[in-house]
């Protein structure tokens, strides 16, 4: 018998992730249309035309949020193919991509989505009702990916602005890992950890009066030794 193939609709589905008054916040979007209207989701949408699928991710963006994608690095989560992910027909495969980036201004709704705003993720994780579609899952998985992330790579610069101080890099494990840190402990190793941070020579005053040095970020990509998550 010959074989029956599968028609798709092929989306993607972003989990866009900065820090607000030191809290690790989640771009969701308030659903305009059906399925699911009225519910919080990630935004996202469907691949058109010629579109590769991070361009997809990249326009979905810009018109649900009006947060401009072209500084935001994304990083493909994982493809999600449940056949009830979505109710919809044809069946609807997403692929979920991860950005990181620091002071994002206040998102705009546009395209379907009704309304846009920054959900700290501790509320995101909460919801009565969860977000949409498999959102949850994906969320859940691109945060633990931001969080081992930490450990072996460089992302946390991410979340900072060009010039940063050693505070402001440890707020972002902190956030990121739900964890307190030891401060000195965690200066000697961010310091010592060829490639992640370069002293600029700069310093930046603070709320104690005393001048704080200004790192950039550095060359390496990965951490050695690793940044380790401490257990809770």
């Amino acid at each position: 018998m010959p074989r029956t193939r599968q028609v798709l609709m092929l989306t993607a589905d972003l989990v866009i992730l900065t820090i607000r008054d030191g809290t690790l916040c989640l771009l969701v979007v308030e659903r305009g249309n059906e399925p699911f209207r009225g519910c919080l989701a990630l935004p996202g949408g469907f691949l058109r035309g010629d579109e590769s699928i991070g361009e997809t991710a990249a326009r979905e963006l810009s018109e649900e949020t009006g947060v401009d994608a072209e500084e935001l690095h994304l990083q493909q989560v994982g493809v999600y193919s449940a056949p009830d992910r979505d109710p919809r027909s044809p069946r609807v495969v997403t692929c979920a991509h991860l950005a990181i980036a620091p002071g994002l201004p206040l998102p705009s709704a546009g395209s379907d989505a009704r309304a846009a705003q920054w959900l700290p993720i501790s509320e995101a994780l909460e919801l009565r009702d969860g977000l949409a579609f498999d959102h949850d899952e994906i969320l859940r998985d691109a945060l633990e990916l931001a969080r081992a992330g930490l450990q072996f790579s460089t992302i946390a610069t991410a979340f900072c602005s060009p010039e940063f101080t050693i505070s402001d890099l440890r707020e972002v494990y902190e956030c990121v890992w739900d964890v307190e840190l030891d401060r000195s402990n965690f200066h000697r190793k961010v310091t010592e950890a060829e490639g992640f941070v370069v002293p600029t020579g700069r310093r930046r005053s603070t709320v104690n009066g005393r001048p704080a040095a200004l790192y950039r970020a550095g060359d390496a990509t990965s951490l050695s030794p690793p940044m380790m998550r401490p257990s809770r």
